[in-house]
């Protein structure tokens, strides 16, 4: 069975309050998913509250005070204007972290097959120190390390295909041999960075691998590169477990995106992926969700990415 992880407090953040990373994202995901014959598939299962050893695996322990710490009665700004909290945001940003943990144990112990984190706020911009890009905690940093540092994987991969470049994620695992990060991303768009020649430090060399996308650049271009890179990168890697950072953002109608993703190649990515998962880590799968900001697109989208997961 395939889980469908989320929470209300999921659209309280942010809600009242302006923004493109909006409530009404994980609105349209579910009204999607619902009218949808993938439903009768998917085990919808609460997230549950991170604990704060967790979130300080991969944050600094006075940031997440500080972050903690913090009174809302309206909205915050916590980075350049661009990431806000609202009063329920912390208590969502705890369960985001805390579901990507939860849906790898499931995974792990053969509860689940693999599972779909519909969070937020997204995560993948998060640094240790600092929120940023819509996000508080790096939700998929916190489910990594929780693969390697509390369930003694080895080797964790991390594919990230939101149009923006994971900053957060990378710098979290620049030097560590156990997770590989693979991004692909529109480059040189926010945030900057994500350069090829990024390819991580010390004992982390060759596992971080940046795989800039060019504007216009859409389903053939992705295919090419999955077929030539990023799915040989992984079976030279062999993961125990795959995390997909699954912004939806690429999408041709994004107002966000310059490149041009069909919503039918989120399916195909996903495929790829599980493809990847059945060969080296009996299919052990789950994707966070990140960017999306055209809903239509988006919902559509993740109805794809999520029945590739069934299928």
């Amino acid at each position: 069975m395939v889980g469908y992880i989320y929470h209300d407090l999921f659209v309280k953040h942010l809600e009242g309050y302006t923004h493109v990373e909006s409530p009404q994202r994980l609105t349209a995901i579910w009204e999607g998913v619902k009218a949808s014959p993938v439903a009768g598939s998917l085990e919808f299962i609460e997230a549950e509250p991170a604990e704060l050893s967790w979130i300080e695996r991969v944050h600094d322990q006075e940031y997440v005070k500080g972050i903690l710490s913090l009174e809302i009665d309206q909205a915050v700004v916590l980075d350049w204007g661009d990431t806000v909290a609202t009063p329920a945001s912390i208590d969502a940003a705890l369960h985001a972290a805390g579901a990507g943990v939860q849906a790898a144990r499931l995974v792990l112990d053969g509860k689940l097959s693999s599972a779909f984190c519909a969070v937020r706020p997204p995560g993948h911009h998060a640094e240790r120190n600092r929120a940023m890009g819509f996000c508080i905690f790096n939700n998929i940093a916190v489910a990594a390390a929780d693969l390697v540092e509390a369930q003694g994987l080895d080797r964790v991969a991390i594919v990230d295909w939101d149009v923006h470049h994971g900053n957060g994620t990378e710098s979290i695992f620049i030097e560590d041999d156990r997770v590989q990060y693979i991004s692909l991303h529109q480059f040189p768009p926010y945030p900057g960075t994500g350069h090829a020649e990024t390819v991580g430090t010390g004992s982390g060399t060759g596992f971080n691998l940046n795989i800039p996308m060019g504007t216009g650049a859409g389903d053939s271009e992705y295919l090419e590169v999955f077929e030539k890179t990023v799915i040989p990168a992984l079976d030279e890697f062999k993961p125990q477990f795959i995390l997909m950072s699954a912004g939806f953002d690429g999408h041709g109608e994004d107002p966000l995106s310059g490149t041009i993703l069909s919503s039918d190649f989120y399916g195909t990515m996903t495929t790829m992926l599980k493809g990847c998962a059945q060969r080296h880590c009996d299919g052990r799968i789950v994707s966070m969700l990140e960017g999306g900001y055209d809903l239509d697109a988006l919902a559509e989208s993740a109805e794809r990415h999520i029945a590739a997961l069934i299928s």
